[in-house]
């Protein structure tokens, strides 16, 4: 079901995903797409996340807040324009990248750096995945000299109810 993953924030991935539909310009070189938005009710084992690639598209983190879940996490990513004013009550975690790729968009180092000033007011961890561009393995993943794997509080990866297992899910919750 599950096999070693190659996404810098996971050991193990399963993608649960058959076909895919391009809901907006994040999903445009993307390989899947989400669930419905109540998939994960009854499953207090499951992180629950949203794709956030810029402001236009902020609605979907209230669709995802109504959702009953263990953590809650936005994937902003691929980063592809600036959200000064992103709205994290209720959010567990932030994880930040470019994208990447051949026909990879600029992703800007201010834009980076605003949402870790966000997550920083809001005590939300910040995980910066990587600058992106067509060899993101030369562009990295430091910001400002830095590298941040920050997870959610460990109280929060513990878990529930004696089950050893999370899964991870993303999903553009409302589409």
């Amino acid at each position: 079901m599950g096999g070693f993953s190659k996404i810098e924030w996971t050991t193990h991935t399963f993608n649960p995903w058959w076909g895919c539909t391009k809901v907006s310009d994040g999903c445009k070189f993307c390989y899947a797409e989400g669930l419905p938005a109540d998939w994960g009710r009854g499953y207090p084992n499951v992180w629950l996340g949203t794709s956030v690639e810029d402001s236009r598209v902020l609605a979907r983190i209230g669709h995802l807040a109504a959702v009953p879940s263990l953590v809650r996490f936005l994937s902003v990513e691929p980063l592809i324009g600036p959200i000064e004013h992103l709205p994290l009550a209720g959010i567990n975690w932030v994880i930040v990248g470019g994208e990447s790729g051949p026909k990879a968009r600029p992703m800007k180092k201010d834009w980076v750096q605003s949402i870790h000033r966000q997550c920083r007011e809001a005590h939300v961890p910040f995980f910066f995945k990587q600058w992106g561009g067509p060899n993101k393995k030369k562009t990295g993943r430091h910001l400002d000299g830095e590298v941040y794997d920050e997870m959610p509080a460990e109280r929060v990866l513990q878990p529930p109810f004696g089950r050893e297992r999370r899964e991870l899910v993303v999903v553009n919750a409302g589409y």
